[in-house]
């Protein structure tokens, strides 16, 4: 567990010096008569990630946590299984994205996901299956104007961009 404290505090420390890096493009500071400048927000979050992680790091590195004294592994064997199923879940999530489009690739990982690896009842899988993208669709495309990849399913969407655009 040490190690993988340590670890991911120091990929946390490094992320966040990255985010800060590429946050300076826009300004960081008070823009007059405009507000907080475009890079304040990711800048800053950036730099209180950092702190944290360091604080994390160190604090691990002194044994002060139960996980920084400890010499279990990170992972069990009995989660290996568990994590590699959601990886291969969570990358097939991805690649149809494009194919098949977000909203029914969040669909199927829905179904699989609740259904077939949570073992929930069916009716409960299809209502999660069915609500998650439909909520992510008012979310995204109606209310925030933000219009995520269809792929062949984009035809199906022309009716609703009529009622709702």
């Amino acid at each position: 567990m040490r190690a993988a404290e340590l670890s991911t505090a120091a990929l946390l420390a490094v992320f966040s010096c990255y985010l800060m890096w590429h946050s300076v493009a826009l300004p960081i500071g008070w823009v007059e008569e405009a507000g907080p400048g475009g890079g304040a927000f990711p800048f800053w979050l950036s730099l209180g990630m950092l702190v944290f992680s360091a604080v994390i790091f160190y604090r691990g590195w002194r044994g002060a946590t139960p996980q920084g004294g400890s010499s279990e592994p990170f992972i069990d064997p009995d989660s290996r299984g568990i994590l590699l199923v959601t990886v291969l879940s969570v990358t097939a999530l991805i690649g149809l994205t494009h194919v098949i489009g977000a909203y029914a690739s969040i669909f199927l990982f829905m179904l699989f996901y609740v259904g077939g690896v949570g073992r929930h009842r069916w009716y409960t899988t299809i209502a999660v299956a069915v609500s998650v993208p439909v909520i992510l669709f008012f979310f995204f495309e109606i209310g925030m104007k933000i219009f995520l990849p269809k792929g062949i399913t984009e035809p199906l969407f022309y009716p609703l961009y009529r009622i709702f655009l």
